[in-house]
């Protein structure tokens, strides 16, 4: 039997304009945007920024390097991964209410 495509027509495309920093490795959610797992804003969702620059939702990344196959390896590059530092990285701190009261001192 000989099949003859008359017309094809693609249904997804590959976006390599796309900057892979702008996106959580991972679970590919945008920074900015409310993240999909722990349902903070973008702003208050906090990253951790690997040795190999690459970062990743800290939640995303703990939960890859927990995985038994992941090797502790990070997920783009396949290199061990290890934090740049101990901190998450948080594009914008959360203010909230406590942050603007006056210290006081105890006696």
């Amino acid at each position: 039997m000989r099949v003859i495509i008359k017309e094809w027509n693609a249904v997804a495309a590959w976006r390599w304009d796309m900057p892979d920093d702008d996106v959580c490795g991972i679970c590919r959610n945008p920074y900015d945007s409310t993240c999909s797992k722990c349902k903070y804003p973008g702003d208050e969702c906090p990253l951790l920024l690997g040795e190999c620059n690459h970062s990743f939702h800290m939640h995303c990344i703990i939960s890859w390097l927990r995985q038994e196959s992941s090797l502790e390896k990070c997920p783009m590059c396949r290199q061990p991964f290890k934090s740049k530092s101990q901190d998450p990285v948080t594009p914008a701190p959360r203010q909230t209410q406590t942050a603007n009261a006056t210290p006081t001192t105890a006696t």
